[in-house]
């Protein structure tokens, strides 16, 4: 079995794969700084909770944005799982030609969706992830990325609110009952949801209109679920895309 895991800036997503089948998920703050002995801990007491154990692992794939992270995960699989293991960076061969001009710029995430959403859906394609940053990743027929959009997620943005006006609360990432608030916490609301619709819509739209009309455009991320409902540009949402990444990446790359 396969282990994954994907550490962002605010979360932590671990993920088992028997094959292609993801038997299990879970998720956990990022923003707690562990040592290589608590990670190796969590990661037994996760997988011992779904009536799994460390020696039925065969490989440990690793995505990370976070470095002083990054090294932790790396020294937990080569020191204590004792498995194959695949860090996910712009080095490897996954399949997808990076355009950057600095490929090392591009997220592991990124990367991870990008191989997945091709995979799935093909090219041209866009995805749009839901984080701690709202991002955006366009890759063409071709499996070429060529680059994307980043710009602050609602979650970002209401903390940044509320940090730099003291009167403005923090408030629920959710719909309002109305486009107009009637109150300051459903007029943030409505600001941070409805406007994150139109910036997510709008740039679909200019996305369509530069690659092409049969551009294809999927979502995952935490937010993904709440604001799928609003989004008439996007066509599905893969809540697993990065973990399934993650797979693929290990599949391909994975020493033998």
């Amino acid at each position: 079995m396969l282990l994954v895991a994907d550490v962002g800036n605010t979360n932590i997503t671990f993920g088992l794969y028997e094959e292609k089948n993801l038997r299990a998920q879970w998720r956990l703050s990022s923003g707690v700084a562990r040592t290589d002995d608590e990670i190796w801990i969590l990661m037994k007491m996760l997988l011992e909770s779904e009536g799994f154990g460390l020696k039925q692992l065969s490989g440990f794939a690793l995505s990370s944005v976070v470095p002083n992270v990054t090294a932790v995960f790396e020294r937990v699989g080569v020191n204590r799982l004792k498995v194959p293991l695949v860090n996910v960076t712009a080095d490897l061969d996954t399949g997808i030609k990076i355009l950057y001009e600095n490929p090392q710029q591009v997220g592991a995430d990124r990367i991870c969706n990008a191989v997945a959403g091709f995979a799935r859906y093909g090219g041209p394609l866009v995805v749009v992830d839901f984080g701690t940053a709202t991002t955006y990743d366009v890759i063409n027929a071709e499996a070429e990325y060529l680059g994307g959009i980043i710009a602050p997620g609602p979650e970002t943005t209401a903390e940044i609110l509320h940090r730099a006006a003291a009167k403005l609360p923090k408030v629920a990432l959710r719909f309002p009952p109305e486009l107009i608030g009637r109150t300051t916490e459903t007029s943030i609301q409505s600001g941070l949801m409805y406007g994150g619709v139109e910036m997510v819509e709008g740039l679909n739209r200019r996305f369509k209109k530069l690659l092409g009309p049969a551009t294809k455009i999927i979502a995952t991320g935490g937010l993904a679920s709440v604001l799928i409902e609003h989004l008439t540009t996007v066509e599905a949402v893969e809540p697993a895309l990065t973990l399934d990444g993650l797979r693929l990446i290990f599949a391909r790359c994975a020493p033998k």
